[in-house]
């Protein structure tokens, strides 16, 4: 029961994650979108910014953190360039990566464009 469990607590937080960017203006374009490379957990966008979400749940925000990887930060970045492959300006589209952290309290913290940060 634990693999149902952590589906769930996943998908909540990402329905936690997808709330706050929609409350900030930005349009949900995609959630648990898969590309040859893996997934992206939510793909938002606001004034022409594509922007993909990882999102990462634990106790706490920096526990959160640490469960990032390098290897997921590539596998997200690969999964990126294959969606914006399907955009009209393809990877000449403006976008970044953030990552949301989430503690047990469901205090949220967004870490804006982590590639660049």
């Amino acid at each position: 029961m634990s693999g149902q469990t952590s589906y769930l607590a996943g998908v909540s937080a990402e329905d936690q994650v997808a709330h706050t960017y929609a409350r900030t203006g930005h349009v949900i374009l995609a959630r648990r979108w898969r590309g040859k490379a893996g997934e992206i957990d939510l793909v938002v966008e606001k004034d022409g910014m594509v922007i993909f979400v990882e999102v990462k749940k634990s106790r706490t925000h920096a526990r959160a953190a640490e469960r990032l990887s390098q290897r997921q930060l590539a596998r997200i970045y690969k999964s990126a360039e294959d969606f914006l492959g399907h955009l009209p300006k393809g990877s000449n589209s403006d976008a970044r990566i953030d990552v949301a952290l989430l503690d047990s309290m469901g205090q949220i913290d967004i870490l804006e464009n982590v590639f660049c940060a």
